[in-house]
């Protein structure tokens, strides 16, 4: 038998929350096979198996935070799962005679089946007041547990609406005969209110995920660690934008992925760095921490929030270097594959929502980081050169910045540095 344990995802990292099986219990699974998959509050990520064998029992359910080295499961060595506890043996009862079965009247319906397993009060109020056969809905909670939003989603889809309450026939006098009108005189039948639809909750609430809840609290303590301020500079990027189409083709053919706009910006953003420290820099209560290296994090968007992989030793790679860099960071992140420590250690961040088609925005600083750049989409733009109209490449660049540390004066000469380098783009990409 072998014990799989929650590892640890880095040396701050105490815990993790287990989001996912990806094998169930009496599935076989080879070492180093995906297993499970975990968040914390630095990465979200696959855990390989330690052996392979057969998954007997799953001592941690999804969704559980538990403590590093806590075992949540345990692997059969042979390939034989636990086997499921049968249930005892009842004694034999003495015969009874059948009871006799009284049939009920047609127009009182029969309850509707309900599955194995605890049920809450509020569903089986909900399923009695529908007539709802609880064995047609799927239950999405913990162990197959039918939830109230198993019902409304069952409603929904099914259209199902609660029938009319019926009263028993004894309970109903008898209506004398009435003729049928003469079809002249008939009159129009009554108009009918429709019914809201039954079963369409007004609102759903569903708990945040790890990381959405990590996502949340940083913002926030950013928010309050540091006094935002954000200057934008419009950049001509029209030098970049001809470089980029004439080796676009190329390096697609010769390296499997596409030459964007982001390693430039990347270069531009170290070059300044070199001459302005003090945006690379970080606070320790009154102490400025300068740092000698340059790790600059790209943020990248996940289906179900954001992380800010780093880039090492930036300022140390040209173009290519820098594109297979972001590509590698990018795919691996969205896979699920980073390692905690490819999340950590970042000196300036920069996040490109113009892949999205924004202009600009005003992104909040990645802590403990002084200074975040934020880039727009580059769009073909009329603009006055020499009192003459051109059509130049154009993209807004916003730095959020730390007003503790930096000022305004400096923030804009880094920008201004930024821009001259993108400007006047004279070094070549292969």
């Amino acid at each position: 038998m072998t014990d799989v344990v929650m590892p640890q995802m880095g040396e701050s990292i105490v815990e993790g929350t287990l989001t996912k099986w990806l094998k169930k219990p009496g599935e076989r699974v080879e070492r180093d096979e995906p297993l499970f998959e975990i968040s914390t509050d630095k990465v979200d990520t696959e855990i390989p198996s330690p052996a392979a064998g057969t998954l007997s029992e799953v001592l941690v359910e999804e969704g559980k935070t538990v403590g590093i080295n806590t075992v949540v499961a345990r692997l059969s060595d042979d390939g034989a799962a636990k086997p499921a506890e049968q249930p005892r043996a009842e004694p034999a009862a003495a015969p009874v005679p059948a009871p006799v079965v009284v049939p009920a009247p047609a127009s009182v319906p029969a309850p509707p089946a309900e599955p194995a397993g605890p049920l809450s009060p509020l569903v089986r109020k909900m399923a009695r007041e529908q007539n709802i056969d609880l064995t047609l809905v799927k239950g999405t909670g913990a162990g197959g547990r039918i939830t109230k939003q198993d019902l409304e989603a069952y409603l929904a889809q099914s259209g199902h609406a609660a029938p009319p309450p019926v009263q028993p026939p004894a309970s109903m006098p008898a209506q004398p005969a009435v003729p049928p009108p003469v079809a002249a005189q008939a009159a129009p039948p009554p108009q009918m209110t429709p019914l809201a639809p039954v079963g369409q909750a007004k609102t759903r609430i569903e708990p945040m995920s790890t990381m959405r809840a990590k996502i949340a609290e940083h913002m926030v303590a950013s928010k309050r660690i540091s006094p935002h301020v954000t200057t934008v500079h419009r950049v001509d990027m029209t030098k970049v934008a001809r470089l980029r189409e004439r080796h676009k083709e190329q390096f697609q053919a010769g390296y499997g992925f596409s030459l964007t706009y982001l390693p430039f910006i990347v270069r531009a953003s170290v070059a300044a760095l070199r001459h302005f420290p003090l945006v690379n820099a970080s606070l320790d209560g009154n102490n400025i921490i300068y740092h000698n290296e340059i790790h600059v994090g790209i943020a990248v968007a996940l289906e179900n929030g954001l992380i800010v992989p780093v880039i090492r030793n930036a300022d140390e790679r040209n173009v290519l270097g820098l594109q297979r860099a972001i590509v590698d960071l990018a795919a691996r992140a969205r896979a699920r594959q980073l390692k905690p420590e490819e999340v950590v250690g970042g000196t300036f961040s920069i996040t490109n929502f113009g892949s999205f088609g924004s202009l600009m925005g005003t992104p909040v600083i990645n802590q403990p980081q002084v200074a975040i750049m934020g880039v727009g989409t580059v769009d073909k733009t009329p603009i006055v050169i020499d009192d003459a109209i051109a059509i130049r490449s154009i993209c807004h660049l916003s730095l959020s910045f730390d007003h503790r540390l930096i000022d305004g004066a400096l923030a804009d000469q880094f920008m201004t540095k930024v821009k001259q380098v993108l400007e006047s783009w004279s070094e070549e990409v292969l």
